[in-house]
């Protein structure tokens, strides 16, 4: 069952939390990492993208980098801008986008439920960005930004949410990007304890987004573990920072892809190729945004055309075979286009929902891609089935938006 624990989180004083609170260090490049801290020595991304205060040619991965970032947080705590709670606290953490408005809970997960699979994952991930991950956590010894779990709903614990959600919040701001955060911090023992008893009734938890941190505070515990000789179980290393989220307030965006040539066939010949396992209509200049499972749009020498895929080319009773991303894969991007491996090729790109098939549409008349694939988004459900099933989505499949802004809590590991 799931353990979800109190921790003394380590949170910013409530004044400058809407200036420090940053996207996290995936969803940005170095360069773009820098534009967004320009003029703002409170951004998170100091912490968690050192890189961008150092030479640009420092490798990222050097030592320097990651004692860069423990060093910028430690002033930070020696400025009194980062202050630690004196108790162990839960918190909750709401992100309205859209006029949606999701609800998780702020607390530490354990590092035997994921490696006994009580925190299931879907995803594979790369070594080298595990690592990456890891040393920041051996230098600092924190946890700096939580990872993104989802958990099976369950009414008490909504009902208790929503009850400190009608209370004065500690942190309310709206990032530039328009979305908005707040958040509470749970101080009542009573509620604390009823939660943490609900959460060890659920039988499962789910890595919506953050593999490779969850695979790097887990892989870090264990080695803390096995390094102490008085290991107990209780240690603070044990656990690592993570925002837990009911299933049902979730919404996965869909991953497209772009593709940078044709593989040598004519624009005929390659909608010609496509209908095998497709029927392909074209839809004119407008663009096009699937429907439902198994349909794609396409964009091609400046029209779109919507694909379906014949009910002869997948099962839908296949965990990973009724994906539209295994669809695809398997009938046109391996068999058409020779794009074989889509961790490592070069001639295949990937554009988050949250771009807008607008993304998709400019990419192709740049020049910079031939045609461009717009998916339908998988659900929770189909999620939720992989993950329990023991198998593992195919690379670039689901795309959460909010994303959760890092710096609002970190967690010590000592």
């Amino acid at each position: 069952m799931a353990v979800l624990k109190a921790f003394k989180g380590i949170r910013p004083a409530k004044e400058q939390a809407a200036y420090i609170a940053s996207r996290p260090y995936d969803v940005l490049n170095r360069a773009e990492a820098m534009r967004e801290a320009a003029n703002n020595p409170l951004s998170f991304l100091h912490v968690i993208k050192p890189e961008i205060d150092l030479p640009e040619t420092t490798d990222e991965h050097d030592t320097l980098v990651y004692r860069t970032g423990n060093e910028y947080f430690k002033k930070m705590i020696a400025d009194n801008i980062f202050r630690p709670d004196n108790e162990e606290k839960l918190y909750v953490y709401a992100q309205t986008m859209d006029g949606r408005t999701q609800y998780g809970i702020v607390g530490c997960a354990s590092v035997n439920d994921y490696e006994n699979n009580i925190i299931r994952k879907h995803e594979l991930t790369r070594p080298d960005k595990e690592e990456d991950r890891r040393n920041h956590i051996r230098v600092s010894r924190m946890n700096y930004e939580p990872v993104f779990f989802a958990y099976p709903a369950d009414a008490e614990i909504d009902t208790i949410v929503e009850r400190i959600a009608a209370t004065p919040e500690e942190y309310n701001f709206t990032a530039d990007d328009g979305i908005g955060h707040r958040l509470w911090v749970i101080d009542d023992r009573a509620t604390i304890d009823r939660l943490v008893c609900l959460f060890a009734a659920i039988p499962y938890t789910y890595v919506a987004d953050g593999h490779h941190r969850t695979a790097a505070a887990a892989g870090v515990g264990a080695e803390c573990r096995n390094a102490n000789p008085n290991h107990t179980g209780n240690e603070e290393y044990n656990y690592f920072l993570a925002v837990h989220f009911p299933d049902n307030q979730l919404k996965i965006f869909d991953y497209n892809r772009v593709v940078k040539d044709l593989n040598g066939y004519s624009e005929a010949d390659f909608l010609a190729a496509l209908s095998g396992g497709f029927t392909v209509e074209c839809k004119g200049t407008d663009e096009y945004r699937p429907a439902v499972l198994h349909e794609f749009g396409m964009y091609l020498g400046g029209k779109w055309y919507v694909l379906k895929a014949k009910s002869s080319v997948y099962n839908d009773s296949d965990p990973i075979g009724c994906l539209d991303v295994t669809i695809l894969s398997e009938q046109m991007l391996t068999p058409i286009l020779n794009i074989t491996d889509l961790r490592n090729s070069k001639r295949i790109d990937f554009v988050g929902g949250i771009r807008g098939t607008g993304e998709l549409k400019r990419r192709v008349d740049s020049g910079e891609m031939a045609v461009a694939f717009a998916l339908y988004p998988v659900s929770m459900k189909q999620l939720i089935n992989i993950a329990d099933t023991g198998n593992i989505m195919p690379p670039k499949t689901t795309w959460f938006e909010p994303k959760l802004r890092s710096g609002l809590v970190v967690h010590s590991i000592e």
